[in-house]
């Protein structure tokens, strides 16, 4: 796996962790209980598209390879889906409902992203990509 892969991969599960010991929870509430189960299983899905994604990683969109296996062969954007869940997952945790806010914010940015890596990723796999488009979700 190359190195920025690698590192997008690794350090925001171990930053999780991280944060988890520096910040334990000292009240315990139904809003602090579901966010560090969203956080945690947010976290979980987003490494593994993350390491199913493999060196087709990239910062920018590119068009290196078409990954259509493990979670990928259902949704075609897991990374952009799923890294919404763990954010809400922090903002329950820290008992802060204000910051849900932000996934107004961040939502459409994901959508704006995956439609810009979709027009390149059909540029360059043509039809075989828009049969993988028309066979997943998002």
């Amino acid at each position: 796996m190359k190195r920025s892969a690698l590192i997008v991969t690794i350090v925001p599960p171990l930053g999780t962790v991280l944060f988890l010991c520096v910040y334990p929870s000292a009240a315990w509430s139904v809003a602090r209980i579901a966010g560090l189960l969203l956080l945690i299983s947010g976290m979980a899905l987003v490494t593994v598209a993350r390491v199913q994604l493999g060196n087709a990683f990239s910062i920018s969109p590119q068009a290196t390879q078409l990954v259509t296996h493990g979670i990928y062969s259902r949704i075609r954007n897991p990374v952009y889906v799923f890294s919404t869940i763990p954010l809400a997952g922090f903002a329950l945790y820290l008992d802060r409902p204000f910051f849900l806010w932000l996934l107004l914010v961040l939502i459409p940015v994901q959508v704006l992203r995956a439609r810009a890596e979709a027009r390149i990723l059909e540029e360059r796999f043509g039809e075989r990509y828009r049969q993988y488009k028309d066979s997943t979700w998002f």
